[in-house]
């Protein structure tokens, strides 16, 4: 077996588009119903997750600035429920990633992980929130609203979840994601209608992303709407999301995986593959063999997802931090996604075991699809066995001839090379500047 040639191919589908985040964000708020219910100088919590929200940053501070133009006193809390392996400093850390800091809020950034009990869920147990936030005069929560990649519901990801599980820090998502797929589907609409009567929650800013990660539409959800409107927009979430547009692939090579990619480290909704005990896999795409080279730097060592992969890399389980990793896992209690797959020493030998077993005889015939992640799916780059799929899509165009796959002599794939405007070649492109 070798490795079949590559060719670059972009999916370019007509995405709308927010063209000014932070104007847009500072309206909402200002046309809000804030000041009737958040007395005049009230500190008001503004909650941020863990999330990859391209705009976060943006949003955040916007947020904030007007909320000081209106005389309230903001300040940031992280709202995330467990990750960062359920630490103060943990936590810190990940909004630090994401240009979340008080100097470039302007705020105090809270991240204490003590919650206080607001009442009781409908099956008995105690529903724990963010000290912090609780104490507050008002509370603005930032999120965005997409498919989960657990379940199926009225409410996936979202303003609701954010304030049962993100506010509700790990005492909180403990008491959901132990009842498993009862706990997100029925409990947690529950628990989310109880907390939006039972705290000062003021109001959301949902954003909805397009395929290409950026904000397509952010909406603001008043008390009295949520419950009504985060479905819809969820619908719109779902219809707008990045897709690879194969229904069945013989080898899915993802470069890297993480929690800025995905609450899953790679997303289900993206590559088919739900893992879920008792539960089915998604009906597309078919993915035969599935590997994942590495593990983003802002997940901090957390491989959440890994168990997605038939195979991966010894340099991806050498850079395992096992703290959050075993917290995060067995807090959302889908261990089935934490397995470890075979490890082998290089990218290249995960190429090649791929397609050995990818059930082709001839590995020109293997249907191969190398991807950055599951968030940016704007570039692909495939083998000649998709040639004729990508003729036939109208959003799909080859912009390369099918050429070698670029291996460094130590058997490295030159991910940047391969897709010069992700994530991962952004963050090295930084980093090289900083060092000189």
């Amino acid at each position: 077996m070798s490795v079949p040639p590559l060719a670059r191919v972009r999916q370019s589908i007509p995405q709308p588009r927010v063209e000014d985040v932070a104007e847009t964000v500072r309206g909402l708020i200002l046309a809000s119903r804030l000041q009737d219910r958040v007395p005049a100088g009230g500190r008001v919590a503004v909650g941020v997750g863990s999330r990859g929200i391209t705009c976060i940053k943006v949003a955040a501070r916007a947020a904030v600035d007007a909320l000081k133009d209106m005389g309230f006193r903001p300040f940031v809390v992280a709202a995330m429920g467990s990750h960062g392996g359920a630490t103060a400093e943990g936590q810190r850390e990940l909004l630090a990633g994401y240009g979340v800091t008080a100097e470039s809020m302007g705020v105090e950034v809270c991240t204490e992980m003590d919650t206080v009990v607001v009442g009781t869920s409908p099956i008995g147990l105690p529903i724990y929130f963010d000290k912090n936030a609780f104490e507050a005069d008002g509370i603005v929560v930032l999120n965005r609203v997409k498919p989960h990649t657990d379940f199926v519901g009225t409410f996936e990801s979202g303003i609701l979840k954010m304030m049962v599980i993100g506010f509700g820090k790990r005492d909180g998502a403990i008491q959901i994601h132990k009842l498993g797929l009862r706990g997100m589907r029925e409990v947690l609409p529950a628990v989310g209608k109880i907390l939006i009567e039972k705290t000062k929650f003021a109001l959301g800013l949902a954003i909805i992303e397009n395929a290409e990660d950026l904000a397509a539409e952010i909406v603001a959800l008043e008390p009295e709407t949520i419950l009504d409107v985060e479905p819809r927009l969820l619908d719109r979430a779902r219809a707008l999301m990045g897709r690879l547009p194969f229904d069945q692939i013989d080898v899915l090579i993802v470069g890297e995986l993480g929690k800025n990619y995905s609450g899953a480290g790679m997303d289900p909704n993206v590559h088919g593959r739900l893992m879920i005990e008792t539960m089915p896999d998604l009906p597309r795409p078919v993915v035969t063999r599935l590997a994942v080279l590495d593990v983003s730097d802002e997940s901090h060592g957390n491989i959440v997802g890994v168990g997605f992969a038939d195979l991966t890399t010894e340099r991806l389980v050498e850079r395992l931090d096992p703290v959050p990793f075993r917290i995060n896992v067995l807090t959302a209690c889908f261990l089935e996604r934490a397995r470890i797959p075979i490890t082998l020493a290089t990218d290249l030998d995960v190429f090649l075991a791929a397609i050995e077993t990818c059930w082709r005889i001839d590995a020109s015939e293997a249907r191969v699809v190398v991807i950055p992640n599951t968030l940016e799916l704007n570039t692909l780059w495939v083998s000649p066995a998709l040639e004729a799929e990508v003729a036939a899509h109208p959003h799909l165009t080859r912009e390369t001839d099918y050429l070698p796959a670029p291996f460094s002599a130590s058997g490295t794939l030159d991910q940047d090379a391969l897709f010069p405007r992700s994530v991962r070649a952004l963050r090295a492109s930084y980093e090289g500047r900083q060092e000189e």
